[in-house]
């Protein structure tokens, strides 16, 4: 019940704009978008948002601990993120489609979202993802569209934007 209530809550935003004062998404080979906001938030609203398409998260890479407990050992103890994690999943459909056209294209799988705040930004909440087919030529880029438009529209419902 409450997954319905947020993604109510999630469409509402998106009709009458966002609140928060989400951007992105930036140019080049990473997509990134932020808003201000709180960490669990946006990454419980990034989470439900793939799972909205009946996307699977296989895995959750939790960046921040990893480099936190490794940064003492590798004698780099600042710190980068103060939170900070990847969900990694995959879509049957879309995946199909894009190795049909070119099987060397399962080096994108699985698709990854980052949810992150920076240590020195800590109410601005980041979420990235790698762009397929950056800088290739427009004509592989075409069959990366939609594998783009995929992950960018999970961006965009997590945050509430048009």
């Amino acid at each position: 019940m409450a997954r319905h209530v947020r993604t109510l809550a999630l469409a509402c935003l998106a009709l009458v704009g966002n609140a928060w004062g989400a951007s992105g998404p930036t140019p080049g080979p990473i997509a990134r978008y932020f808003i201000d906001g709180k960490f669990d938030d946006v990454k419980d609203d990034v989470a439900l948002a793939i799972q909205n398409r009946g996307l699977v998260i296989d895995h959750v890479s939790h960046v921040h601990a990893m480099l936190e407990r490794t940064g003492k050992d590798l004698g780099t103890p600042q710190p980068i993120f103060r939170e900070a994690q990847v969900f990694s999943f995959c879509s049957a459909v879309v995946s199909r489609r894009m190795l049909e056209a070119n099987p060397h294209d399962i080096a994108l799988c699985p698709y990854a979202i980052s949810v992150y705040v920076l240590h020195n930004e800590p109410k601005r909440v980041y979420v990235a993802f790698r762009r397929p087919g950056a800088g290739e030529p427009p004509v592989a880029h075409g069959r990366l569209q939609e594998v783009e438009a995929l992950l960018d529209g999970i961006v965009r419902e997590a945050l509430g934007l048009p």
